[in-house]
């Protein structure tokens, strides 16, 4: 049964959704690349990037499932499958031969740089569409996604 929803336009509800499972994509790719990194990074601060990324990435996995359940109450259908993230991600492809850490704060850094830019234009997407609500659950992951971005940046000073 469906969420009934009122002061919801149509036009809201669709753009919310759609922009929802457009991030939702990126950030499957984005923790798929983290966990990439995690499993083959080597050298100088091993132990410390290591458990940090999969702190990066438990973040980026708790916005995840707010934006799957968001869909959900839109009455939507999330979309999270491998074959839909590798055909809808805007997210360059992740290398699959970096080894050094740093190399995998670089590549990780670009990614989540991209992932924010990709927030902040949702959260003015779905404002301006009306549905404030789905704008708030980006800002809030803009907002982590920017802190992760420092904290990795500065791995890289």
């Amino acid at each position: 049964m469906a969420v009934k929803l009122k002061g919801l336009t149509d036009n809201a509800r669709k753009t919310a959704i759609s922009e929802l499972n457009a991030r939702l994509a990126d950030g499957l790719a984005l923790s798929m690349a983290i966990k990439q990194a995690h499993w083959n990074m080597k050298g100088i601060n091993f132990i410390a990037v290591h458990e940090f990324v999969d702190g990066v990435n438990a973040r980026l996995n708790d916005h995840l499932d707010t934006f799957a359940e968001r869909i959900q109450i839109l009455d939507g259908v999330a979309i999270g499958t491998a074959e839909n993230v590798a055909k809808e991600s805007t997210l360059k492809p992740y290398p699959t031969d970096v080894t050094k850490v740093n190399d995998h704060l670089k590549e990780l850094c670009d990614r989540l740089r991209d992932h924010g830019e990709n927030l902040r234009k949702a959260i003015d997407i779905t404002d301006e569409a009306g549905e404030a609500d789905t704008a708030d659950i980006f800002t809030a992951a803009s907002r982590t996604a920017d802190k992760d971005l420092w904290f990795l940046e500065s791995h890289l000073e």
